[in-house]
């Protein structure tokens, strides 16, 4: 059954994605691919640092968010030989809980420390201030600010148009559905970016839209089965593509789509090139890629070569910080249109909305 294979999954945040991102829209106007440089500090030796990674609920192994910071993290280890510390979050942890979880790292002698998720933000901006001698970073949020904090942010609404696209191009009903993880401004850059995309090639499309919960209730990132009652609810309503930016929860929409003999869309990895998701990679058709791993890494290589900066970095279409996917061949044949308008966007020619 779907929650003996995806155990981890069901505990997942987005990034978005699923996961997770900062209470305000993601921000700042710099575009980086390496977050080079603005306040560098001498380098310390490779064969020293000590890397601290707090994840977010789900943590590796969830498929998604948490597993791209992971590939970061492994990345770092095999290439910068870093030691590593890994934590993992609990559902419904308290923001001391939190604190404690980065205080634990950098008293321990991790530095740089890196979380993983808006639900940091808080925490990060807090723990910070008491050690001013190490980096931490921050990933999906810019709301937590100072001098040794790095903002590791992505334009997801860009990457989301782009599917978006997909999902208007491979529908024959003129109805799809996005399934947003939980209502916050960061899923509502998915959210915008999809219905743009689809509503650039067929203006009179039906999007059907909902969210799984409220806040401060973030179960909607970890709930497979609220997931699969809200794409049902999308299929039987006469959508035949849907796009979930719902973590843990984005397996239940797979398994609605799989009954229905429909279409999903995924988000944060690859997620038909996932074994965890091997039951339903054929009603996969593609998915919004978010390179964390490549924001973690790079922010690790910085910090191991003293080129560090504060403040935000942000990762978009032009540097590769967000695509779509191909895996399984099924939108082989609207490639050429996607990647139009992906150039498009890239050139400036069309400027994606956040909300």
């Amino acid at each position: 059954m779907l929650h003996n294979r995806v155990s981890k999954l069901a505990a997942a945040t987005v990034g978005g994605a699923l996961l997770m991102a900062a209470a305000a829209c993601g921000g700042g106007d710099d575009t980086t691919t390496t977050g080079a440089s603005a306040g560098a500090s001498s380098a310390p030796a490779a064969a020293q640092v000590k890397v601290g990674l707090a994840y977010d609920i789900g943590g590796r192994g969830d498929g998604s968010f948490n597993d791209a910071a992971a590939a970061g993290l492994d990345k770092a280890e095999s290439e910068l030989k870093v030691e590593k510390k890994e934590l993992e979050a609990t559902q419904g942890e308290t923001d001391a809980q939190k604190e404690e979880r980065l205080r634990l790292l950098a008293s321990g002698g991790y530095n740089p420390v890196v979380a993983v998720g808006f639900a940091y933000s808080g925490s990060v901006a807090k723990v910070a201030k008491e050690f001013p001698d190490v980096k931490f970073a921050i990933v999906d949020d810019d709301a937590a600010k100072g001098d040794n904090i790095t903002n590791l942010m992505f334009a997801e609404e860009q990457g989301s148009f782009l599917v978006g696209v997909a999902a208007a191009l491979k529908s024959e009903k003129g109805n799809i559905g996005f399934v947003g993880g939980v209502d916050v401004p960061l899923i509502h850059k998915f959210e915008a970016g999809y219905e743009a995309g689809a509503k650039a090639v067929k203006p009179d499309i039906k999007i059907q839209s909902k969210y799984l919960t409220q806040p401060p209730d973030f179960g909607g990132f970890g709930d497979p089965a609220k997931g699969k009652t809200a794409a049902q609810g999308m299929y039987d309503a006469g959508a035949d593509v849907v796009y979930q930016a719902a973590g843990g929860s984005g397996a239940g929409v797979f398994e609605a789509a799989k009954a229905a003999n429909a279409m999903a869309i995924g988000v944060d990895s690859d997620q038909a090139a996932l074994p965890a998701y091997a039951d339903f990679k054929d009603v996969i058709i593609t998915s919004m890629t978010k390179k964390v791993d490549v924001a973690v890494f790079d922010f690790l290589k910085n910090f191991t070569t003293g080129a560090v900066k504060s403040g935000p970095s942000v990762y978009d279409l032009k540097a590769g910080g967000v695509d779509y996917s191909t895996t399984g061949g099924k939108i082989d044949d609207i490639k050429s249109q996607i990647d139009e308008y992906k150039q498009k966007i890239i050139s400036g020619e069309i400027t994606v909305p956040t909300s």
